[in-house]
């Protein structure tokens, strides 16, 4: 009969390899090129919007504009708390400001990236309030690299701060109780 993991063990597959610092690049020595890229993904997925858009009509573009209205306050109110909550250790780069401190409290209570997740319903929203196919497209894909720069910064914060192992643990990366 094996024994059971650790509470300190990752489930097998979970997050294992994120833990690897040569796993993903850092692009940059304080992770630039992950900033770049999400500033290209962001004004794509705008002129998406804003020139692909217009898809549906009727009733589910009406629907789609609701639903697409409601992500974008989400979003705008999770990036609130977040930026509040974050204060002075905000940095656009997934690396750790010198001065950062590491916060759990707040919004950061339950998730441990909301920033990126509001950005994430923000790209959403938008996608289905301009009824763009490109736009949603584009924002699936943003979501996927918004993952890997977590994933990348959460490497940096594991090699800083000794107590971010535990906090990840119990705390989902995007979603409440589910991711």
């Amino acid at each position: 009969m094996s024994e059971p993991p650790s509470a300190r063990e990752p489930a097998a597959g979970a997050d294992s390899q994120s833990s690897d610092p040569s796993h993903l690049p850092a692009l940059g020595p304080h992770g630039e090129g992950w900033f770049v890229l999400q500033i290209a993904f962001m004004a794509a997925i705008v002129v998406a919007g804003i020139f692909v858009g217009a898809h549906w009509t009727g009733a589910p573009r009406f629907a789609a504009s609701v639903a697409g209205g409601a992500l974008i306050l989400a979003g705008v109110a999770l990036a609130y708390f977040g930026i509040r909550d974050l204060d002075r250790s905000l940095s656009p780069l997934p690396r750790p400001l010198e001065t950062a401190v590491l916060i759990q409290n707040g919004v950061y209570r339950r998730l441990r990236h909301p920033i990126y997740a509001a950005l994430i319903l923000l790209a959403l929203g938008w996608g289905l309030l301009t009824a763009s196919w490109l736009a949603l497209g584009l924002a699936i894909a943003f979501a996927l690299l918004l993952d890997l720069k977590a994933r990348r910064e959460e490497v940096w914060l594991r090699e800083r701060y000794p107590g971010y192992a535990d906090y990840a643990a119990h705390t989902q990366r995007f979603v409440p109780g589910i991711y």
